[in-house]
C-alpha cells in the first residue's frame, strides 16, 4: 500500500537560521585557527546539539567563508536543497556582531516585522543562535566578538517568488527563520509564521480590512471586489485557525474571509485545519445544513450521498437553494467564536471559476 507516511515516519529538518548558525559557527572558527571542520556541532534554541557537514569552504583577503546545503527533511520547503552560505571577517572595535544580507537574502522594505526597515531579513531567533555560537567560539579561542557576518543563498530571489515575501515588503530575497531550529515535516510553520507576519504589516499600515483567501481563485476575486491592496491580502491557505488565533491577539476592525465552497464548508462545520489529510467535509452534516436552509428531504438526500463539495454545490444550484450562503453564515459563526469580538466579519464562497456563490452578508 502507497501514499504518504505516517507522521511518526516523517523524517525532520533544519531551519534555515540553524544552517546559517553552522556556516557561521565553521567560518568564524577557521577565521580564528586557519582550519575549517568538515563537521561543525551547534547548539539549537531548546538545548540539542546537532552536527552539520560542510558543503563549501574558502578563505579570503580578511574573510571565510562556509556554506552548508540545507535539509528540510521529508518537510515540503522551498529552500530543500538551498545553500546557505555565510561571510565572516573581524568587525570594528566595539561593534559586536553585524548582520548583512548578500546574494539572495532579502532586506525589510515595510514596517511591521519584528525587524527595523532596511535591516537584512535574519529574524531575531537566528540572530541569537549565531551571536551565541560566535560568542562560544570567541571565548574558546580568547578572542572578542566584533564580528561581521554576511549570509548568501544562491538562487534565493527566485526562490523567494514561491514564498509571500514580497508581500510582506522583504525584497530581493530570502528570511532566515527558525525558532527551535528543527523544520517538524508538514507542520507549516513558515506559512503560519508568514501569515501573522502579514498581519502585523497589514497593522503597521494602518489597515483597517483585511481579507484571508483559502487559495488564489478566491483570493483574485476578493481583491478585485473590494479593490484591496496588496498588504491587506492574507494568504491564508488551509490555516485558517493560525490566522484566528493571531488575530484574537493582535485584532483588526475588519477580515473577509475569502474561500471555495467545500473549504469553508469545513469551516462551518468547525474545523480550524481545512486541509484534506486533517480535516474532511462531512456531507451528512452538510445535507442537514441544506435542510436548515429550506431543502426538501429529496435534495437533503442527494446532498448526503454526494461524492464531493463540489457536488453537492450543483445540485444545489439545479434546484436554486442557496446552500452556500448557509455555509457562508456558519463559516462566519465559527470564525466570530475563535476571534471572541473585536473584529467584524464577513465570508465569501466561490466557486472554482471565482464566482461568488455564498455570502455571509445575505442574511
Amino acid at each position: 500500500m502507497t501514499g504518504r507516511k505516517s507522521s511518526d515516519k516523517l523524517r525532520r529538518g533544519w531551519t534555515t537560521g540553524a544552517c546559517a548558525t553552522a556556516a557561521v559557527a565553521a567560518a568564524y572558527r577557521a577565521l580564528l585557527t586557519g582550519a575549517f571542520p568538515e563537521t561543525i556541532k551547534i547548539q539549537l534554541p531548546r538545548g540539542q546539539i546537532q552536527a552539520f557537514d560542510l558543503a563549501s569552504s574558502e578563505t579570503g583577503n580578511g574573510f571565510t567563508r562556509a556554506g552548508i546545503v540545507k535539509d528540510a527533511g521529508d518537510d515540503p520547503d522551498v529552500t530543500h536543497g538551498a545553500e546557505i552560505i555565510a561571510d565572516v571577517r573581524h568587525g570594528r572595535s566595539g561593534s559586536g556582531v553585524t548582520f548583512k544580507a548578500g546574494e539572495g537574502v532579502g532586506t525589510v522594505t515595510l514596517p511591521g516585522l519584528p525587524l527595523d526597515v532596511g535591516e537584512p531579513a535574519i529574524n531575531p531567533v537566528p540572530r541569537q543562535m549565531m551571536t551565541t555560537a560566535i560568542t562560544e567560539i570567541a571565548t574558546t579561542f580568547g578572542h572578542g566578538i566584533d564580528v561581521e557576518i554576511t549570509l548568501s543563498i544562491p538562487g534565493g530571489e527566485q526562490l523567494a517568488e514561491k514564498t509571500m515575501n514580497g508581500r510582506l515588503g522583504i525584497k530581493g530575497g530570502l528570511s532566515v527563520l527558525g525558532t527551535t531550529g528543527i523544520v517538524i515535516p508538514f507542520s507549516c510553520s513558515s506559512w503560519i509564521h508568514s501569515i501573522h507576519r502579514g498581519i502585523d504589516v497589514a497593522r503597521a499600515a494602518h489597515l483597517t480590512h483585511i481579507a484571508a483567501a483559502t487559495g488564489s481563485t478566491s483570493e483574485n476575486a476578493v481583491r478585485r471586489k473590494f479593490d484591496l491592496p496588496e498588504q491587506a491580502l492574507i494568504d491564508m491557505g488551509d490555516f485558517v485557525g493560525g490566522l484566528l488565533k493571531y488575530l484574537r491577539k493582535n485584532p483588526v476592525p475588519r477580515l473577509t474571509i475569502a474561500g471555495g465552497f467545500a473549504k469553508l464548508g469545513k469551516l462551518a462545520q468547525g474545523h480550524l485545519d481545512l486541509h484534506s489529510s486533517r480535516s474532511r467535509l462531512d456531507m451528512t452534516q452538510l445535507s442537514l445544513m441544506a435542510k436548515d436552509a429550506g431543502a426538501d428531504n429529496r435534495l437533503s438526500d442527494a446532498i448526503a450521498s454526494a461524492n464531493t463539495g463540489l457536488q453537492a454545490l450543483e445540485l444545489c444550484s439545479q434546484a436554486n437553494m442557496a446552500l452556500a450562503h448557509q455555509v457562508a453564515l456558519r463559516a462566519r459563526e465559527v470564525a466570530m467564536a475563535a476571534l471572541a469580538g473585536g473584529t467584524e466579519v464577513r465570508v465569501l464562497a466561490y466557486d472554482r471559476q471565482g464566482r461568488l456563490v455564498g455570502d455571509s452578508a445575505n442574511d
